[in-house]
């Protein structure tokens, strides 16, 4: 029961790191508050959910529904060439509620908060990933390969451009940089990971309705990103491990069950509101949360 409980928890933060690692890219590097990254996470579930529904190889719909958050990430990155900032941040925010919006009331493709059940695990090479244990493996291989893709491309000519559009991007433009087009990139990218982020989400745990991809969902996020340090990856991943063990010492102390998602969601906020105002910069962060 315990290792089945321990393996759980593994599972959950191996998806929860390639999520916020994947928002580190454009918050962390190049600037860009992205309120709507909880979004791009929900289309990746509901592709992944509905593809494999109907039959098609989990395999493929992985990069499908990567692809697809892709593409909505490039829709997204179209206004970031004149928003900056709060206004971004808003027109973001906006983007999350539209897609929630969507797959709440579009019960035609999402059952809206009947939610999609019954989701089936990942077959590769005729290998069902049934169990936890080797579920576990998959989320591992993918979290890490998502690590060293990340750490490989933020040392990179890209990444140290990304940092400097994020530093002064007029500085950044008056050397030739063409800023619309590496922001775009970086959301594209970022998208795609957290398009593989859902589509794990919704195969673990094979039910998901829009309830899971409300901007709630994104307060736990942002406070991996924030407590493990703005543009910090090693951070990122010390964080993922507190944020998500953390809460879980709520189950052990008598709380009613009823009450458990309400304290943890508080526990998430309080959080958020302490390190921002004690330690901007988090824990690893190289900049300030501006």
């Amino acid at each position: 029961m315990i290792d089945g409980y321990f393996i759980h928890l593994l599972i959950l933060i191996g998806i929860y790191f390639i999520l916020a690692a994947s928002l580190q890219l454009p918050l962390g590097y190049s600037g860009l508050l992205n309120f709507g990254h909880i979004a791009f996470f929900g289309i990746g579930a509901y592709t992944y959910a509905i593809l494999t529904l109907n039959g098609l190889p989990p395999i493929f719909v992985f990069l499908v529904a990567g692809t697809i958050a892709a593409i909505f990430g490039f829709l997204l990155s179209i206004p970031t060439n004149k928003l900056k900032g709060d206004y971004l941040a808003l027109m973001s925010l906006g983007f999350s509620f539209v897609i929630y919006a969507i797959l709440l009331n579009w019960t035609e493709l999402t059952r809206g908060p009947l939610g999609l059940p019954g989701i089936p695990r990942p077959i590769i090479f005729d290998f069902v990933f049934s169990g936890n244990s080797s579920f576990f493996i998959l989320v591992l291989i993918i979290a890490a390969t998502s690590y060293l893709f990340l750490h490989l491309l933020t040392k990179s000519p890209f990444g140290k451009a990304l940092e400097a559009i994020r530093d002064d991007e007029l500085a950044a433009r008056s050397l030739g940089k063409n800023t619309f087009r590496l922001k775009s990139v970086s959301l594209i990218i970022s998208a795609f990971m957290a398009g593989i982020a859902g589509s794990l989400f919704a195969a673990y745990i094979t039910f998901i309705d829009p309830s899971s991809f409300t901007f709630v969902n994104l307060i736990p996020i942002l406070l991996i990103v924030i407590i493990g340090g703005i543009a910090s990856l090693p951070g990122t991943f010390f964080a993922t491990i507190v944020i998500i063990l953390l809460p879980e010492l709520f189950r052990f102390i008598g709380l009613p069950s009823e009450i458990l998602g309400p304290v943890r969601q508080i526990f998430y906020a309080l959080a958020l509101i302490l390190i921002i105002y004690f330690k901007p910069r988090g824990f690893y962060g190289k900049i300030d949360l501006e």
